[in-house]
């Protein structure tokens, strides 16, 4: 999946019959070269041919991946409604909802449940300038459902601190707040 090492290496995907990202080594295969890829979850076959990028948009595209670094990752745990995943976490709104076509949600869990809002709460990542630590907030959507921390219900528009380990229930959903370690 995706090389933390070298992000730039990486092209995603998505299925253009369910929607499921794809990653894969760009840099392996030649410009104009037509691959076929099997979806995952659908196992739908489709075409894509790898095109050329001109060198000042290949630059931009580098320099903006490079910008984006993975402060945290939301682990969502398997129940009855979905797989296990993680979700990366970047500074700003992560918007946290259902996945579908079109959603607003720039931190989509695919899940069939239907009690998680496609926009049901955003946990918000900023840094601390005067230690240079992450902050990790969140605050409801609003939902139909709710947004649990720690079993307890958060209010319309209160905002709570988020810890590594904290525990956030939406929906049928468990997710699990992990930061990485400090030195």
């Amino acid at each position: 999946m995706y090389n933390p090492t070298n992000p730039y290496k990486m092209k995603r995907i998505r299925c253009p019959k369910c929607d499921e990202p794809i990653v894969f080594d760009k840099t392996r295969y030649e410009d104009g070269q037509v691959l076929v890829f099997e979806c995952p979850a659908c196992h739908h076959q489709f075409r894509i041919k790898i095109r050329a990028k001109k060198k000042n948009e290949d630059a931009a595209t580098e320099e903006q991946e490079t910008e984006k670094t993975a402060l945290g990752t939301l682990i969502i745990l398997e129940n009855a409604f979905q797989l296990s995943q993680e979700l990366p976490l970047y500074e700003g709104n992560n918007v946290i909802g259902r996945h579908v076509r079109g959603t607003k949600a720039n931190c989509p869990i695919k899940t069939v449940d239907p009690s998680i809002d496609t926009t049901h709460c955003v946990i918000n990542v900023k840094t601390d300038r005067s230690t240079g630590k992450s902050i990790f907030s969140i605050t409801d959507g609003p939902s139909g459902t709710g947004t649990f921390l720690h079993n307890n219900i958060l209010g319309v528009r209160e905002r709570a601190l988020l810890e590594d380990g904290d525990i956030i229930t939406i929906g049928a959903s468990t997710l699990i707040l992990r930061l990485p370690e400090t030195e």
